[in-house]
């Protein structure tokens, strides 16, 4: 047990140390980045749902799974993106490979499991490239970069309060960088300037879920779910530089720190609203399930003092998914494809950012495979997804996108005496 303990407290150290929370979407430069999914590989493929829970899978958007959890597991996943951005008159293609969460659960009684991991919360990667003529007539470019992300390190706790009721929380620490800068040059000058604003941001926030899958006629469940995840309050300490640069060494003329305090931004906050989530579903153990989520955010009271952007503003937030999954014959000896879990998905977001008069939206498909390894009940997880994001309209950006997601997930006993005949 200890060596798997050790192993465990390894994967979290090397994804604090290496994970890279990656994107190359523009739409990161809004808010506090791109939100990342958040969910297992799991139920990724299921439209990414919180809602199904069982006795060997983590569920890590919803505690009240941990209530469910009867063996210890661990898990990890990471995913892969292919991405074409299209503007109006042009189309970039580019990907991003990133490690998604690495987590453990186990069973402290029959009616209590706890868990703790590494995730990433946001992400934020783009160069956007802007060539307009100014007031004046000359040609003025404008390279527009960031980089950086928050991370979130959690702890759960789930247990079952009555027969098929379960209760459970998490208490998330986010922290992380995020970097914004605007390098720019015109036409006829000599020198060029370049903007840099640094947030080192950090809170936490908490996540309340329930679940409640009475039987019926002893063969089929009934999956209702409710997950409310607090506002997330962070402290943002922030910095910004200007400075100016040779055009044709690239070399620092002259660096100016600006007084942040002096205008009250030196420490700001930003306030991530709440977000409610409420899924329905039905399924036959071990068989199938069908399932539904509506998730809902007031995002239109979020507001981020340091770094205002024109033409840019908040709406409320919400969100749509479905999901199913399938499994042939769960104890078959013959066929391992009749123990293979089949999963699919689709969700469609209203993200609430408005950009020129036009609010971002995503759509996507989901689709994988629950891969048995061995004779355990560990499990490889292999899922696909495909979607776009934003629009050409309104000289916007269009990301046509498909990713290739893997999960592992892998169970033992803990805490389990042994017996002596």
């Amino acid at each position: 047990m200890i060596r798997k303990i050790g192993f465990a407290i390894l994967c979290l150290t090397a994804m604090g140390l290496y994970g890279q929370n990656g994107t190359v979407s523009p739409y990161s430069y809004f808010g506090i980045g791109d939100l990342r999914s958040g969910s297992t590989i799991e139920n990724r493929m299921m439209g990414g749902l919180s809602l199904y829970t069982d006795s060997i899978h983590l569920t890590l958007k919803n505690p009240a799974g941990y209530g469910k959890l009867r063996l210890t597991t661990y898990t990890a996943g990471m995913s892969h993106r292919e991405i074409s951005l299209n503007s109006f008159t042009e189309q970039e293609k580019t990907s991003v490979t990133n490690l998604e969460y690495l987590a453990i659960g186990f069973p402290i009684s029959p009616k209590i499991s706890a868990g703790f991991g590494l995730r990433p919360f946001s992400s934020v990667g783009y160069d956007v490239l802007q060539e307009r003529t100014n007031t004046n007539g000359n040609e003025e470019t404008n390279l527009y970069s960031g980089e950086g992300g928050i991370n979130q390190v959690f702890f759960s706790l789930g247990f079952e309060l009555a027969r098929n009721l379960n209760l459970g929380a998490s208490v998330n620490y986010n922290f992380g960088t995020l970097e914004n800068t605007k390098t720019q040059r015109v036409e006829g000058l000599q020198y060029g300037t370049q903007e840099t604003q640094i947030s080192d941001v950090g809170g936490y926030d908490f996540v309340y879920g329930l679940t409640f899958t009475p039987r019926i006629k002893d063969k089929y469940t009934l999956f209702t779910s409710a997950v409310i995840n607090t506002q997330v309050n962070l402290i943002s300490e922030n910095t910004q530089t200007i400075n100016s640069f040779s055009l044709s060494t690239g070399n620092t003329i002259e660096e100016l720190e600006v007084n942040l305090a002096q205008q009250g931004l030196k420490n700001t906050e930003l306030k991530i609203p709440t977000i409610a989530t409420f899924g329905l579903g039905f399924g036959e153990d071990k068989k199938w399930f069908l399932g539904a989520e509506y998730s809902f955010q007031q995002l239109s009271t979020f507001e981020n003092r340091f770094l205002r952007i024109q033409n840019q503003e908040y709406t409320d937030a919400s969100s749509y998914a479905m999901g199913a999954f399938y499994i042939p014959d769960y104890t078959s000896f013959n066929s391992y494809f009749k123990r293979v879990i089949y999963r699919a998905g689709v969700r469609y977001d209203f993200t609430g950012i408005v950009v020129n008069g036009k609010e971002i939206q995503n759509f996507g498909i989901t689709f994988g495979l629950g891969l048995p390894l061995g004779g355990s009940f560990s499990n490889l997880n292999l899922g696909f997804e495909w979607g776009k994001r934003g629009t050409t309209a309104a000289d916007l950006i269009e990301e046509k996108y498909f990713g290739v997601n893997v999960g592992v997930s892998f169970n033992d006993r803990w805490f389990q005496k042994r017996k002596i005949n």
